[in-house]
């Protein structure tokens, strides 16, 4: 059997129970460190014992609903690599388009920017590493997670200021961005959630109450104590919280402009309050 015979079936079996089949591949290429061009020139190619049992491994881990990313143990964001495990969501896409929203805004240099829920740190490494004059402080109600982005701030290079806190409970100061891509699914929208986010990626992270909007009402709340006279906030939202989302904050900050943005999709995804 060739590497290309055992790619196809056991991809075959992944895509009968629901997963990508590229998955396999993807998580194979990057264990081994291959190239493309490797990849490609070794698909006719007799399959080892070394690599079968490694296809094997790979595919019974995937078929349990184990993410790519965590059985590779990183995950590519705004082009860095970070750790990523069952402690910390995986970084996604649209959280990248938050990231450089952010950053063409804001070319100013010296800013203070505060980041809530920073999980494995994505969003606070990535605008620190743009931006190396900026103050950036990160702040989760996990300690499992801050460890794990600290580990990220240090491969990264990169100094960034964690704080274990809920809120803005461990948070003083005041701050010219206020960041958060916060826990925003409902409970009841859990079926829509994918089988291996579910499966394995912390629910903590995941969900809110009171319909996705619980963190961000506590947010908004407060937010007012710790920005600074021209401050911005900016949110990742799920794709049916703009309207909402946006009223509540209206009744908050009356004299601010409120933005909801699209994503690449077509989708609202973020949400910016600024002085216009």
């Amino acid at each position: 059997m060739n590497y290309a015979q055992i790619f196809a079936h056991y991809e075959e079996k992944l895509l009968a129970i629901g997963e990508e089949a590229e998955s396999l591949t993807f998580t194979f290429r990057a264990l081994k460190k291959m190239t493309s061009t490797d990849f490609f020139l070794s698909l006719r190619q007799e399959v080892s014992p070394e690599d079968k049992q490694l296809v094997v491994s790979i595919f019974e881990k995937l078929s349990k609903h184990i993410p790519a990313q965590y059985i590779i143990g990183q995950a590519e964001f705004h082009g860095l690599v970070f750790k990523v495990d069952e402690r910390v969501l995986i970084p996604r896409p649209e959280t990248e388009e938050l990231v450089d929203l952010i950053l063409q805004e804001n070319p100013s240099s010296n800013l203070s920017v505060l980041d809530i829920g920073t999980g494995s740190g994505a969003i606070a490494i990535s605008l620190k590493q743009a931006r190396p004059d900026w103050q950036v402080m990160a702040g989760d109600i996990s300690q499992e997670a801050l460890e794990v982005a600290q580990e990220n701030a240090k491969a990264n290079k990169t100094n960034v200021r964690f704080v274990l806190t809920d809120i803005f409970r461990q948070v003083s100061g005041k701050y010219d961005i206020i960041v958060s891509n916060p826990p925003y699914i409902a409970f009841e929208d859990m079926d829509e959630v994918g089988t291996n986010v579910l499966a394995s990626e912390p629910h903590l992270a995941l969900f809110a109450e009171e319909d996705g909007f619980a963190i961000y009402r506590q947010i908004i709340e407060q937010a007012r104590d710790y920005l600074t006279e021209h401050g911005k906030l900016y949110f990742e939202i799920g794709y049916k919280q703009g309207k909402i989302l946006q009223d509540l904050i209206e009744q908050h900050f009356p004299d601010k402009r409120v933005r909801v943005l699209k994503d690449i999709f077509g989708k609202d995804r973020k949400v910016v309050v600024d002085n216009g």
